[in-house]
C-alpha cells in the first residue's frame, strides 16, 4: 500500500529524532510500536542522570500557519498516549519478546518543524504528559 506525502514526511521526522536522540547516546528500543489504538513513537532509554524509559511523542509541521506542533498534543492525542504506555507496561516486554527495562517510565515530546536553510530542526520537551 502507498504511503501518502504526509506519512512519509511523518516517518522522516521519527528517524530524524530516533538518530539525534541515538548521538546523544540514548539507546533507541523501538520505533512506530502498536498496542491497540495507540501507536508509541519512539521508545528509548535516556541515560540520565536519572536513567529512564521514555515513550516519545514526535509532532512535525511543514510551518507554524496554523499553530505550532506542541499545540497538536492535544487531549484525545494524551488519552492514547496514557493508553499506549500503559499497555505496553501490562506486556512488561518489548517487540522483540525482551523483558522492558526497569527504569521510571516518562512521556517527552519532540517537535521537528523547517529549520535555517530548510534543513528540519529538532527541539525535545521533557515530561510531556506532567500535568
Amino acid at each position: 500500500m502507498a504511503r501518502t506525502e504526509r506519512q512519509v514526511s511523518g516517518d522522516a521526522a521519527e528517524l530524524l529524532v530516533a538518530e539525534r536522540l541515538a548521538a546523544l547516546g540514548w539507546q533507541v528500543l523501538g520505533r512506530n510500536l502498536r498496542y491497540g489504538c495507540s501507536e508509541l513513537d519512539v521508545l528509548a532509554i535516556d541515560p540520565g542522570p536519572p536513567a529512564r524509559l521514555v515513550v516519545v511523542e514526535v509532532r512535525w509541521r511543514r510551518s507554524r500557519d496554523f499553530g505550532g506542533a506542541e499545540e497538536s498534543l492535544d487531549h484525545r492525542k494524551r488519552t492514547l498516549l496514557r493508553i499506549g504506555v500503559a499497555r505496553l507496561l501490562e506486556s512488561g516486554c518489548l517487540p522483540d519478546g525482551s523483558a522492558l527495562p526497569r527504569l521510571p517510565i516518562a512521556v517527552d515530546l519532540a517537535v521537528v518543524e523547517p529549520g535555517q536553510g530548510g534543513r528540519l530542526s529538532a527541539r525535545l520537551y521533557r515530561n510531556a504528559l506532567a500535568e
